[in-house]
């Protein structure tokens, strides 16, 4: 598919008129920010760094350029470095998609494209476009940022003007293959474990989305769903004491994700919240060693606030909630996160941002390698964030 996928893009910029081929005519821009993150928890360790000692193992670089060659037709690609403790360290693609515009109403964009779920999912690639050092992990967890981000296929948009009294309606719809690398971060309790998918995993996806803008100015109201149908066949291997090195498979039965979401945003004021759940069945099979079956069920949740203080500071907060009505009770079942941020713009190259959460759980973030005395139930994390975008 991404062979294909990288075909039709060249496909399209050979039907670009020979006219349009001057550096001018083409109207590329170049973009990108770097950002340097300080980490610190009273307890536990989070993101496979020592934040419990301080840690400033958060760097990210981004590169963006873009060619709008002809009025409907743009053109983008972003790169990224990122390291986050025992994540990354090395450069990654966000995305490289084509996108054509026939009209308002229809406009198609493929290669790999960001998946428009949910109401941060396109955004949350772009450090300086909000307040928060981190989205709520309930639902944006950065550790799978990458993979959720994109997938390898196309998306159809369009937006319909349904009057004044009513509002507009936009509409998207996608279809393709995600994929996870070895190091995500949804893999790392099977990593800890001895399970290690050499290739990561990949499979099918297809969803769409519906946002309205009701003729409340600043309102809209949303809501995605993905579906990841029979991801199978997904190759591992793992490492057990008394056996030694084995080689398996993983089924995944469908997984559907539903999203429900709106934001209100009036002068200086910001207010959103969403509602998601994911359900997963899967079973692992090594061969004449064991055979083991799981599931989960994911309920998450957030509710934000911001307000812009003066024209260089801006504060906020949020709830977000997880929960797994399938794992035992107990601190590892769920996961509740306050935060308190702000952000001071210097000027609209250089911002700073500071970032208090209060976390109550420990089903996600958390990683059991780096806490070897345990994890627990509590914890106050503080970030420390500085950035500088051109």
């Amino acid at each position: 598919m991404k062979r294909l996928l990288a075909g039709a893009i060249l496909l399209v910029l050979g039907m670009i008129p020979a006219e349009a081929q001057s550096l001018d005519d083409l109207n590329i821009q170049i973009h990108g920010y770097a950002t340097q993150g300080f980490l610190y928890t009273t307890n536990n360790n989070i993101f496979t760094t020592n934040s419990s000692n301080g840690s400033p193992a958060w760097t990210e670089a981004v590169l963006n350029v873009s060619s709008q060659p002809t009025p409907k037709l743009r053109i983008a690609i972003q790169a990224r470095y990122f390291l986050l403790g025992n994540y990354g360290n090395s450069i990654t693609l966000d995305y490289a998609a084509a996108d054509y515009k026939f009209n308002e109403k229809f406009g198609v964009r493929f290669g790999k494209v960001k998946t428009p779920s949910g109401l941060f999912n396109e955004i949350q690639d772009i450090d300086p476009s909000y307040l928060w050092s981190l989205l709520p992990q309930s639902i944006y967890p950065i550790t799978s940022r990458n993979s959720q981000l994109a997938h390898y296929g196309g998306v159809l948009y369009g937006t319909f003007n349904l009057g004044p009294n009513v509002g507009k309606l936009e509409y998207r719809g996608w279809a393709g293959e995600r994929s996870y690398s070895s190091d995500d971060g949804v893999l790392l309790p099977s990593r800890e474990q001895g399970l290690i998918f050499p290739n990561g995993i990949s499979g099918p996806l297809f969803g769409g989305a519906l946002h309205w803008k009701t003729p409340l100015t600043g309102l809209m109201i949303g809501a995605s769903d993905i579906q990841q149908p029979n991801w199978n066949n997904i190759k591992f291997t793992d490492a057990i004491p008394s056996y030694g090195t084995f080689s398996g498979t993983e089924t995944n039965s469908s997984n559907n994700v539903p999203s429900y979401f709106a934001r209100y945003e009036k002068k200086k004021l910001m207010v959103a919240a969403e509602d998601s759940r994911g359900a997963t069945k899967g079973l692992l099979t090594i061969p004449e060693v064991f055979t083991a079956a799981y599931h989960n069920d994911k309920r998450t949740w957030y509710g934000m606030a911001s307000y812009k203080l003066t024209d260089k500071l801006t504060a906020g907060v949020y709830d977000s909630q997880y929960v797994d009505h399938q794992a035992a009770l107990g601190p590892a079942r769920y996961s509740k996160d306050w935060a308190v941020s702000g952000r001071y713009d210097f000027n609209q190259f250089l911002y700073a941002k500071v970032e208090q959460h209060f976390i109550q759980g420990t089903a996600i973030s958390y990683d059991t390698d780096l806490n070897p005395g345990g994890l627990k139930p509590n914890t106050k994390f503080t970030i420390l964030k500085v950035g500088v975008s051109f």
